[in-house]
């Protein structure tokens, strides 16, 4: 009799994000194909497409280079500023139609939409309030029901919304109102356990209070004691990162077995995909951790 795997519901990937990825193009990240060859190496099966235009976005090319390393796609990634109301939607489509047509020719099921952020990632400088207004929280809402309506539509994908440092949707309380405030139908979370823990949440709390909405993981942890200097510094995201916020698994917080097995008993297949943000990183730095952060994920039954 065949034994199945004790996370039998969660499937495991990787991304350009754990390969120090954050642009389209930039001279300091690793070429889209050493990261395809690393992550196949890692023993991944599943990737994200990550910021529109690093790996090809031809999908036959993109088809090919992924098939003959075993890879395949599980989602794409926007950014979005729909707290700004009907007046953005035509550029918000016009990038999101790119990346979700991209998506779905490559057999992926879901779009991981990000929050624009409040601040800069890498200056710090305030580019608006840190608190949505009223009708900012209404735009907000409304609008992300529409796109999560026209992606599914016109692409047949899932939207997904990520929590995410230094954005409008963050911590407990945003995400608790952002939920509570859309369709269950239409728009599902990505729980990135490393942003939510980063933000104070409790992300085992999350996936027990909301796990209907729950529809992708981010695997990802916080290193506590550089998160203090992060909060008593009040630094950006970007610099944040830079100084090693985000630790390679199992050294920081949240523990993930906890996560995981939360995921699993809502007895749902999950994608769950490891992002260990690094930028900047050396090139020779991803690939010993994504090997030994596989290897640590197979010990906690995925």
């Amino acid at each position: 009799m065949t034994t199945l795997p004790r996370l039998s519901h969660i499937r495991i990937g990787s991304a350009p994000d754990s390969w120090g990825v954050w642009f389209p193009d930039d001279p300091g990240q690793v070429p889209w194909r050493r990261f395809l060859d690393e992550v196949a190496e890692s023993g991944y099966e599943w990737i994200e497409l990550g910021p529109y235009g690093y790996l090809p976005t031809d999908p036959v090319v993109l088809g090919e280079e992924t098939a003959r390393r075993g890879l395949k796609v599980s989602a794409g990634t926007v950014f979005t500023g729909l707290h700004h109301g009907p007046a953005v939607w035509d550029e918000t489509w016009a990038h999101v139609a790119d990346n979700a047509a991209l998506a779905r020719a490559t057999g992926a099921g879901h779009l991981v939409v990000i929050p624009a952020f409040w601040r800069d990632d890498k200056t710090g400088a305030v580019l608006e309030d840190s608190t949505l207004t009223p009708e900012q929280w209404r735009h907000l809402t409304t609008q992300t029901e529409r796109l999560a309506h026209e992606v599914r539509e016109q692409y047949g994908l899932r939207v997904v919304v990520h929590p995410h440092a230094d954005t409008h949707i963050d911590g407990e309380e945003n995400v608790a109102r952002f939920l509570d405030a859309t369709d269950s139908d239409l728009v599902s979370l990505c729980l990135d356990t490393g942003h939510y823990a980063y933000c104070g949440g409790d992300s085992v709390k999350l996936i027990e209070t909301y796990g209907e909405r729950i529809g992708y993981l981010h695997l990802k942890q916080v290193d506590p004691a550089v998160l203090a200097q992060v909060r008593d510094e009040e630094l950006p995201f970007g610099p944040a990162v830079a100084r090693g916020v985000m630790c390679e698994p199992p050294a920081g917080e949240p523990a993930l077995e906890p996560v995981l097995d939360a995921a699993q008993r809502l007895g749902v297949d999950l994608f769950a995909i490891v992002e260990q943000d690094m930028y900047p990183c050396p090139p020779e730095q991803p690939l010993p951790i994504a090997r030994r952060t596989r290897s640590f994920l197979r010990s906690c039954g995925a």
